[in-house]
């Protein structure tokens, strides 16, 4: 566990240089006012714009914000804040809104790794900074309800659930690491949110940073469905509505549940996806980490002889939040934001059916299976003993 060392003063500019998202931030730069055509592209700002695009392909390679920057800790506090700027601009302006959101989980994760050790009042007036009060103490600080609600939802780890924190006169009481990991999705929230931009900047950008796109668009590429599963071809267009959804979740950068990450990983292979076509599926996820996505697809496919996990049955989708036969009001497909009735019939009970039902083939006992009564269980033998247990795809 993290330790916070003992109070020393503030010092504003090493505060705005560690945490450049903070408001107030801009006061690095002094009396001159930098506008944004004139830092993407005047030569004076060349050395901001390599460390932004440094920040930005660190956080493509390493989600987790692990790695060490040099060239960050060496340069002065208005370059860094300036590159900060720079990388957010263009991620803003990114062809794929992945790269933004898996940029701000790296940026995060990074001020957190500071943030756990940081004297109590840092940590305090960053929070106050972020607009999340937190009241510190040697070992504990506490956030209003609201605040940690806000906070604490996004986060999957069931330590932070509301029912396991101590709640006093309307304050939730936690450690100061836990308080630093609250502040850490705090910064991911904030960062998230693209930067508005007129249109004529963001060709711009587009235009500029093109060789930078298609850079990331190699290392973070989007979700392609690959035939030769034993099942054969993939039909993506007919997968149930609930599958459709965790793919766009990802897609679109964003984090899905662990039940999801386990019910879609379990549900491509049943399909006929291979391994390179599942771990694919979740590189749009903003803390995606290759080689631990690599085994925990592994963990869900080779069970059984390589037959797999099975995915959950529908009553268990809907349990946890992740069924969508009503429809998704933020698809931008109209066949997403309409209710489907196929998912009403009483006797689907599992998405494999589904899939069955709209004559797809289904992996089944080690070898391929046709299109079936789609009336039949499909998909009910073999349930895992508790996929609960294992841990989140793409997750550390």
């Amino acid at each position: 566990m993290a330790v916070h060392r003992a109070s020393a003063p503030i010092d504003e500019r090493s505060l705005f240089a560690e945490y450049p998202f903070l408001p107030g931030a801009e006061s690095l730069l002094g009396a001159e006012s930098v506008s944004v055509r004139a830092l993407l592209e005047e030569p004076a700002f060349g050395t901001a714009r390599t460390l932004g695009r440094t920040r930005i392909r660190a956080a493509a390679d390493d989600p987790r914000g692990l790695r060490d920057l040099d060239e960050l800790a060496r340069a002065d506090p208005t370059v860094r804040y300036l590159s900060f700027l720079f990388a957010r601009i263009v991620l803003s302006a990114a062809p794929a809104p992945a790269t933004l959101r898996r940029w701000a989980v790296s940026e995060a994760k990074r001020s957190y790794g500071r943030l756990a050790a940081v004297p109590t009042e840092e940590l305090g007036e960053v929070a106050r900074r972020l607009g999340y009060p937190l009241t510190p103490t040697d070992a504990v600080g506490a956030f209003s309800l609201v605040d940690y609600l806000r906070l604490a939802t996004p986060i999957r780890e069931a330590e932070f659930r509301l029912a396991r924190q101590e709640v006093v006169h309307g304050a939730v009481r936690v450690e100061l690491v836990r308080a630093a990991r609250l502040l850490q999705e705090a910064v991911r929230l904030r960062l998230s949110v693209p930067v508005p931009l007129a249109e004529d900047v963001v060709r711009r950008v587009r235009e500029q940073e093109r060789e930078l796109f298609e850079e990331l668009a190699v290392r973070m590429p989007l979700p392609v469905a690959r035939p030769g599963g034993l099942a054969g071809p993939i039909q993506p267009d007919r997968f149930p509505p609930c599958m459709r959804k965790m793919q766009r979740i990802l897609q679109q950068g964003e984090n899905l549940s662990h039940a999801g990450r386990f019910a879609l990983a379990a549900y491509l292979h049943r399909v006929g996806a291979d391994e390179e076509t599942i771990v694919d599926a979740y590189r749009g996820a903003p803390d995606f980490d290759e080689s631990i996505t690599r085994y925990q697809v592994e963990h869900i496919t080779h069970r059984d002889g390589g037959r797999g996990y099975e995915p959950p049955e529908c009553h268990t989708l809907r349990s946890h939040g992740l069924c969508f036969r009503d429809g998704d009001p933020s698809a931008a497909e109209p066949r997403d934001r309409d209710r489907d009735p196929r998912c009403f019939e009483p006797y689907l009970r599992h998405p494999l059916q589904y899939y069955r039902l709209r004559g797809g083939t289904v992996i089944d006992r080690g070898e391929e299976s046709g299109a079936e009564d789609p009336r039949a269980t499909a998909g009910s033998r073999d349930r895992p003993d508790a996929p609960g247990r294992t841990r989140s795809t793409g997750r550390r």
